[in-house]
C-alpha cells in the first residue's frame, strides 16, 4: 500500500516526557491538520522492552514514530513494525543532545557519523513504504560551518532521506546540558534558508524558538515546514489559530468542548488502567491567557493527583472557570464608559 501523502506545513516537536499519546489526542482534538510526534523512543526499548511503547490512538494520525538508534538492522526492525503498527511516517533522531543518547550512539552525536545514518535510512527505506525522515542540529561542538551541515545533509539525502527537520542550533555536547542546549546556542535560521536554497528538492521543515503563528507563517516562504514545541505544550490553543491560518480550517472546537471530549477519552483511559492526572497533566495549558486559566491550572495541580481521581475532574474545573469568566465579564460590563 502506498504512504499517506503528509502536509507537513506544521508539525508538533517530539518532547520527552510530553508528548505520549494522551497529549496526542488532547492536541489533535485542538488541530485536525497538524502532524504529531510521539516522544522518542529507541531500539532496545521497543525490541527488548516488556511494556509496549508504540501505542497510539487511530484520532492522531497524521501521527509519526520518533525512533533512536544507530543500528541499522535494529532501526529497519523496528520501522517495520512501526509501519506493520500503523504509523504514518519513522523520523531518526539526530538532534537530542543528552548524555545518556550520546552514550547510547545516537542523537545528535551522530552529525559527526553521516554514513551512519545514511546507512539508517537506505536499511530502514528497504523494509518500508512510509516516509523515513532525519531530525537533526545545524552542527555540534566545532563542526558547526555550514559546510559540516550540508555535507551531513547531502550524505543522508543521498541514501534516500527527503526530509529534514532542522533545529536551527548547534548542540553542545560539551558542556551544556540538554535544557542549556534549548537555548544558549544562537538560532541560526538563515542557515536552513540556505539549505532549502541550495536543494531546492528536498523537504526542509525549520524548528527552535517559533513561538506564534504569525513566526510560523513568515518561516513559511522560504522553508516546507514548521515544528514548534514548548510553545504548543504550555498554550496548546495556539494550534486553533494554526489551523485557521495555516491549513484555512475555520472549524475548531472550542474550549469547553475540548473538555466534555477529554472527558469521554478520560473515562475511557482509567478503565483501561490509566490514571486522570496522567492526561489532565497535558490539559494545564488550556486556559492559558483567558481569564480563570490560573484556576484551571491551580484546580487540576490540587485535585488531579490523587490514585481515585475521576474524569469529572475536568467538568468541576470547568466549572470553576466559567465561573470566573462570568464575574469577569459582570465586572467589565459594570464599569463605567470613560
Amino acid at each position: 500500500m502506498p504512504a499517506k501523502k503528509i502536509d507537513h506545513r506544521f508539525s508538533v516537536a517530539p518532547m520527552l516526557d510530553w508528548t505520549d499519546r494522551h497529549c496526542r489526542y488532547f492536541l489533535r482534538l485542538l488541530s485536525p491538520s497538524s502532524v504529531l510526534y510521539t516522544e522518542m523512543v529507541t531500539t532496545g526499548a521497543i525490541i527488548y522492552g516488556k511494556g509496549d511503547y508504540l501505542a497510539f490512538n487511530e484520532q492522531e494520525h497524521p501521527v509519526v514514530l520518533q525512533l533512536g538508534g544507530s543500528d541499522p538492522v535494529a532501526m529497519a526492525e523496528c520501522a517495520k513494525i512501526a509501519q506493520e503498527r500503523g504509523y504514518d511516517e519513522v523520523n531518526i533522531n539526530v538532534g537530542c543532545p543528552s548524555d545518556r543518547v550520546k552514550n547510547g550512539s545516537f542523537g545528535a552525536c551522530l552529525m559527526s557519523q553521516p554514513h551512519i545514518v545514511a546507512k539508517c535510512v537506505r536499511a530502514m527505506q528497504d523494509v518500508v513504504d512510509i516516509p523515513v525522515t532525519v531530525k537533526c542540529r545545524i552542527g555540534i561542538d566545532d563542526m558547526d560551518e555550514y559546510a559540516d551541515f550540508e555535507h551531513f545533509v547531502s550524505t543522508v539525502a543521498d541514501s534516500g532521506c527527503a526530509h529534514f527537520i532542522v533545529h536551527a542550533r548547534k548542540a553542545w555536547l560539551k558542556g551544556l546540558s540538554p535544557k542549556e542546549n534549548r537555548d544558549i546556542p544562537p538560532l541560526n535560521y538563515p542557515r536552513v534558508y540556505q539549505l532549502k536554497e541550495q536543494h531546492p528538492m528536498l523537504k526542509v521543515s525549520i524548528n527552535g524558538g517559533v513561538k506564534t503563528v504569525e513566526h510560523t507563517l513568515e518561516h513559511l516562504t522560504l522553508v516546507d515546514g514548521v515544528m514548534m514545541g514548548r510553545e504548543v505544550y504550555s498554550n496548546p490553543c495556539i494550534l486553533n489559530e494554526v489551523e485557521n491560518r495555516v491549513y484555512q480550517n475555520t472549524t475548531a472546537l472550542n474550549r469547553a468542548d475540548v473538555v466534555q471530549k477529554m472527558v469521554s477519552y478520560t473515562e475511557q483511559q482509567i478503565e483501561q488502567g490509566a490514571r486522570a492526572w496522567h492526561i489532565a497533566r497535558h490539559m494545564l495549558g488550556l486556559f492559558q491567557g483567558q481569564a480563570g486559566g490560573r484556576i484551571w491550572r491551580r484546580y487540576l495541580s490540587e485535585n488531579g493527583t490523587q490514585k481515585d481521581t475521576k474524569a469529572t475532574l475536568l467538568l468541576d474545573a470547568l466549572a470553576q472557570v466559567l465561573e470566573a469568566q462570568t464575574k469577569a465579564q459582570e465586572y467589565q460590563s459594570s464599569r463605567p464608559n470613560l
